[in-house]
């Protein structure tokens, strides 16, 4: 059987044992891993860009802003209610005000040749939530290696409370 070096990867990030988060454990960050989908990692564009630092954390806040990536993600960012300052990194701090990155994986037709697929025969069903919402999010915690940031992705589910 022949894979590609996607699918390799793919099985790579799989297996990665995962580190100790630097964060305390205030706040609802951990959770579970029942309530994540690890199968969304399939559809992580380059997933060994990403350190994964908790296989499932929850946050609460409010989404501050909400774009299409070409990659056919949603970038969200997510101010956190008080007491999950943990998430946050320098970058998250300095480059995306305090706030941390989210992405749903597959929520957009994609646009760039360089995704190998990811998202073929897939379509991400969580509803996209407005700016200004208040969510709770669900999904693996992990760094942006090339950004530096903290992020949620994939997100496994968001729902909105007030």
């Amino acid at each position: 059987m022949i894979i590609s070096f996607m699918q390799l990867m793919r099985i790579a990030v799989s297996i990665v044992a995962v580190a100790v988060p630097h964060s305390s454990s205030r706040g609802p960050f951990n959770t579970r891993a029942a309530e994540c989908d690890v199968s969304l990692w399939s559809h992580v564009y380059k997933p060994v860009r990403l350190t994964q630092i908790k296989k499932c954390v929850t946050a609460t806040g409010t989404i501050t802003e909400s774009n299409a990536d070409d990659d056919g993600d949603q970038h969200l960012l997510l101010k956190l209610d008080p007491g999950q300052e943990g998430l946050l990194h320098k970058k998250n701090l300095k480059k995306k005000d305090g706030a941390l990155v989210i992405e749903i994986v597959c929520a957009n037709p994609v646009k760039l040749k360089k995704v190998d697929g990811a998202c073929d025969g897939y379509r991400n069903a969580i509803a996209l939530p407005a700016v200004g919402s208040r969510v709770r999010v669900t999904g693996t915690y992990v760094v942006d290696r090339h950004n530096g940031w903290g992020e949620i992705h994939p997100v496994s589910k968001i729902s909105a409370f007030r």
